[in-house]
């Protein structure tokens, strides 16, 4: 996505705008809570979206959390396959990350797994902290399992829940890892500190996916200032003297197949803002010369000036899927509505028996990244009942259970840029980076062990699918299969030769996988570390061009990138509304005062007079749509003007309807709690 902070061109809209891209769209996330918030706070701001994709307005394949693996089919319009380049620690395989290409984002494609970043205070960035973060955490977020969690919101748009059931082989892994794996259990594991013990981005009512773009735009259709143009792809920036004054797009060629390329511009005159994830934002900023001179050298684009870069760390989290058997079946509707897939999870930070069965490849990392932070996880271990990955048309119809594990804090970083191919056609230079660090590979070797014991003491336990397992050699005692059903708790773990490890290594750099969880190419960094961004999001080197996805992040987050992603797009939102003078106000307090005074319509029939409230809370803004409002219903005029509270004002509320006399004098909170004014904001006085 990219959005234009006032935009104009000759065929659409007038005034100060602001442009936003989501173009390869995983920063469709971040860019709707941008554009809503901004929105909400400034109904008059001219925001423009560009987006690649195509909506997603209440689409069942968007809005029902198990429908995501339908976008990860060859011919879905909704995902980008970007195709990395081969390498030599996966064996030679080219593996492929995909990202969404859609409004919202990731939000409105993936599983709707709940796992909050942890630590952001290493990041080294100035407002960036953890301590400054928590709050807009909070506020995002309505958290419908426990109250009075400190790291928790509840009054947020985006809602978060335990996805209205809870399967029982979830259960079983929970209470095998608890007494085998010998880990204490947590409700709840997104408390930023708490290790060794899932939510989900789901309406506990509706059983709804709780994405972005429902929570923060499509939600404002009433709003004609805030609109979205979808299958457009942005090819540039526009600059002028080094300051970004629009863009030029085409119709998108995945969406649009058989329109024609021809460009178009629209202009911003407050702010052009990319935000089309790790693998768009970089691009946009390559195509309109802000890269290194090698790169735009070899792509025939004219570096915009010296010293003006992009980033080269890829990062992203490590995956491995084994499939297994279980006499368990699921039913229809629950994967279809309430269900993400996977119901349980376990932090895994390695203990002292455990290092050092690990061996001394991952020594060094450990002590360098996780050993002094507690809160620092090394993977996660977690199920999904059901399968309906690539290979469900080759396996025969049972019923299975899929055993994820992942790394959090990969040392490896690889790279994304443009490049020429050699037809002329701009394609991808991506090398993934994967398993490049020898480190990497140690936890997911560890891992497999780990999570196949924990799957064998579980009494769903049917044995192992071998095509979803290595390759072990025959009369090992790891050979995978069918069996009757669980070992005891107690019995000894499985002996691995050293064959069997080398099968185990094998299998990972033929089969590792991305998390689809993207981030650092736009990093926000000193420039001579070569940072993209400051701590303000500005580009470097140019005016008013800004970023704003998981592309900024300097590290990895060790977590389903949504939460991160919302929270990027929350601080954007303070950051470009303080420098566009926009005083930002809790979300929905417009209508939510607007419906308050509507409520009082009744009151208000036989009074001629004009109508005195003093409301501190409101801006001049809301104010003449207040007093816009009345005058359309009214002989009266409604007054509002700002003052600092004083002591509660006792007034005779029947004198509203005492005719021409007398000037009515009312703050917001005696509206709301004295006088049982209907508001769906809780206002508070002070």
């Amino acid at each position: 996505m990219l959005f234009l902070l006032e935009a104009s061109n000759t065929s659409c809209i007038d005034g100060d705008s602001l442009c936003i891209t989501l173009y390869h769209g995983s920063g469709g996330t971040t860019a709707c809570v941008v554009a809503g918030r901004l929105a909400a706070w400034d109904p008059s701001l001219s925001i423009l979206i560009l987006e690649g994709g195509q909506h997603t307005l209440n689409q069942a394949a968007h809005v029902q959390p198990y429908r995501f693996p339908s976008h990860l089919a060859p011919t879905s319009t909704t995902m980008t396959h970007n195709v990395g380049n081969p390498s030599p620690h996966l064996n030679g395989r080219a593996p492929i990350v995909q990202c969404a290409h859609c409004i919202g984002g990731g939000s409105s494609l993936w599983f709707t797994l709940v796992r909050l970043p942890q630590i952001l205070t290493d990041w080294g960035a100035d407002g960036w902290e953890s301590k400054n973060l928590i709050p807009l955490m909070k506020k995002l977020e309505t958290y419908e399992v426990q109250p009075n969690r400190p790291t928790h919101g509840y009054s947020g748009p985006i809602k978060v829940s335990s996805g209205r059931c809870k399967l029982g082989a979830s259960e079983e892994f929970i209470r095998v890892g608890t007494k085998y794996h010998k880990r204490p259990y947590v409700e709840d594991t997104d408390d930023l500190e708490t290790c060794n013990t899932y939510k989900r981005y789901v309406d506990g009512t509706t059983g709804r996916r709780s994405d972005a773009a429902h929570h923060y735009v499509y939600n404002q259709a009433h709003n004609p200032n805030l609109q979205i143009w979808v299958e457009k792809r942005v090819k540039r920036v526009i600059f002028e003297n080094k300051r970004a004054v629009g863009v030029e797009f085409t119709s998108d060629p995945v969406s649009c197949p058989d329109t024609g390329r021809s460009s178009s511009v629209v202009r911003a005159s407050k702010l052009v803002v990319v935000s089309a994830g790790a693998f768009g934002s970089p691009a946009i900023l390559e195509r309109s010369g802000i890269g290194a001179e090698a790169i735009l050298k070899r792509c025939d684009i004219q570096q915009l000036g010296q010293q003006i870069t992009t980033s080269s760390s890829f990062h992203t989290l490590l995956l491995t899927e084994l499939l297994l058997w279980t006499p368990y079946g699921m039913g229809k509707r629950v994967l279809s509505r309430h269900f993400s897939g996977s119901d349980a999870k376990i932090k895994w930070r390695p203990d002292d028996d455990e290092l050092r069965a690990m061996g001394s490849a991952f020594q060094p990392r450990w002590k360098k990244f996780f050993q002094d932070y507690p809160d620092k996880a090394v993977a996660i271990f977690s199920i999904s009942e059901g399968y309906a990955g690539a290979l469900l048309s080759s396996l025969p119809p049972r019923n299975y259970l899929v055993a994820f594990y992942f790394t959090l804090y990969p040392a490896s970083a690889g790279s994304v840029h443009i490049k020429l191919d050699e037809n002329g056609q701009e394609g991808i230079d991506f090398n993934t980076g994967f398993l490049d660090d020898p480190s990497d590979i140690v936890p997911l070797n560890f891992g497999y062990k780990k999570m196949r014991e924990i799957f064998r003491r579980m009494p769903s336990y049917r044995g192992e699918v071998p095509a979803t397992h290595p390759y072990f050699p025959e009369g090992s005692a790891a050979v995978c299969g069918e069996t009757t059903g669980p070992v005891n708790l107690n019995a000894p773990d499985l002996i691995y030769t050293a064959e069997d490890d080398e099968a185990i290594d094998r299998y990972h750099r033929d089969r590792v996988l991305s998390t689809w969880h993207s981030l650092g190419t736009c990093a926000m960094k000193p420039r001579a570390d070569q940072g993209v961004v400051d701590a303000r999001l500005n580009v470097y080197g140019v005016t008013n061009l800004k970023v704003a996805d998981m592309s900024i992040a300097p590290k990895n987050v060790g977590t389903n990138t949504y939460s991160t992603a919302l929270l990027i797009g929350e601080k954007a939102a303070m950051i470009i509304a303080d420098e566009l003078g926009i005083e930002c106000r809790p979300y929905r307090m417009i209508m939510s005062m607007y419906f308050m005074c509507r409520s009082l319509m009744p009151m208000f029939q036989n009074c001629e007079d004009n109508i005195w409230i003093a409301n501190y809370y409101l801006l001049a803004r809301i104010s003449t749509l207040l007093t816009l409002s009345f005058h359309t219903h009214f002989a009266c005029r409604l007054r509002i003007f700002e003052f600092d509270p004083g002591p509660a004002l006792n007034l005779d509320f029947s004198a509203w309807n005492h005719g021409p006399h007398g000037i009515k004098l009312l703050d917001s909170y005696q509206l709301i709690h004295e006088y049982n004014a209907s508001c769906d904001f809780d206002v508070c006085k002070g």
